[in-house]
């Protein structure tokens, strides 16, 4: 056996780094905020202990406010984030990280470790750095 054989977590191929933002926060802030070269969304802060997680993509950007021709100083970031969003566990295996991602339409979810976000993982992670051979 190889060591492909071993089941590789998604804590393995997440991204570590990624921006928060708060739900308050206009649209312009929000893209102010996007620090890391490859964030293609934000994490949406709880606003306390019982809310959720939330997540805003760059889609949603697209699709609601730059199509429909908003003014991106005058929308909320909780206007159109999705939330609560899907999350995966540090811990799971990518395969059937992959197969939530496929059964559920998803691109990207936030990583979850003790009930904090940890890391964001999407497909092209899963793909790139989980099938390297």
């Amino acid at each position: 056996m190889n060591d492909r054989s071993r089941l590789m977590k998604v804590s393995e191929v997440m991204k570590p780094s990624f921006d928060v933002v708060d739900g308050m926060a206009t649209v312009a802030e929000a893209l102010a905020k996007m620090k890391h070269v490859e964030t293609k969304c934000l994490i949406v802060q709880k606003r306390d202990e019982h809310d959720e997680v939330g997540m805003l993509l760059i889609s949603d950007i697209a699709r609601q406010v730059l199509a429909r021709d908003r003014a991106p100083d005058r929308v909320n970031v909780y206007e159109i984030d999705c939330k609560p969003v899907l999350t995966v566990r540090h811990d799971m295996a990518i395969r059937y990280c992959a197969r939530l991602f496929t059964q559920f339409d998803l691109s990207r979810a936030p990583v979850m470790k003790d009930g904090e976000v940890v890391g964001i993982v999407s497909l092209t992670d899963l793909v790139l750095k989980g099938m390297e051979w």
